[in-house]
């Protein structure tokens, strides 16, 4: 990872949790000519912080990552930094391209991407274009529409990390009933048996 930067080259922040692939990407994409690594982290919420302090061109974020996934770090990234992101991911689950466009992301491309053509594509996206894998689009427009409402939605993203009632109406700003008319009309849009059973639906469509 450069220290400092190179006039004219695109600078890269490159987020991933597995050290294997950040490590390949940082090794691969730093040999482009035109592409300077000026930060890596594990999670999220350093991904953040960092695009705050190095500034980067692109963010290259992976979707699935502790403490803030790809979507939630890009949400905080371009809420603060003037930069583009992309989301690279393993498994593109139907709603997660919804929420990644509605983030304003300007990539998302499967991790199976060799790494010459994510080159590529962090070279259009830092020219101001955008890029979605075809297959990843094909499916997020065959999928269902989300039948939940943002409150439902933001009850069972919650719920996946706490089981209390309490906690989640806490978090929401929200009084235990309320929460639990959300969860109740959540479960029955979802056909689910149990609180866990629709949240774990509704990741599983990528609507959380």
């Amino acid at each position: 990872m450069s220290g400092s930067a190179t006039p004219g080259r695109i600078r890269l922040l490159i987020a991933d949790d597995e050290h294997l692939i950040r490590g390949a990407l940082e090794a691969l994409l730093g040999l482009e000519p035109d592409i300077e690594v000026v930060a890596s982290a594990d999670n999220g919420v350093t991904a953040a912080e960092l695009a705050l302090t190095t500034k980067p061109d692109i963010c290259l974020l992976d979707l699935e990552m502790p403490r803030a996934d790809g979507i939630e770090a890009a949400t905080r990234i371009l809420a603060t930094v003037d930069t583009r992101v992309i989301i690279v991911t393993r498994h593109a689950r139907p709603g997660v391209l919804r929420r990644a466009l509605a983030t304003r992301v300007a990539g998302f491309v499967p991790k199976s991407t060799p790494a010459e053509d994510l080159a590529d594509v962090i070279r259009d996206v830092a020219a101001g274009k955008r890029y979605i894998d075809p297959e990843i689009a094909a499916t997020a427009l065959a999928a269902e529409r989300c039948p939940l409402t943002d409150r439902e939605l933001d009850a069972l993203r919650i719920s996946r990390s706490t089981t209390s009632v309490a906690q989640i109406a806490q978090e929401l700003h929200l009084a235990p009933g309320t929460v639990r008319n959300y969860l109740s009309a959540a479960m029955m849009k979802l056909n689910a048996t149990s609180r866990h059973d629709a949240s774990e639906k509704a990741w599983q469509e990528g609507w959380i």
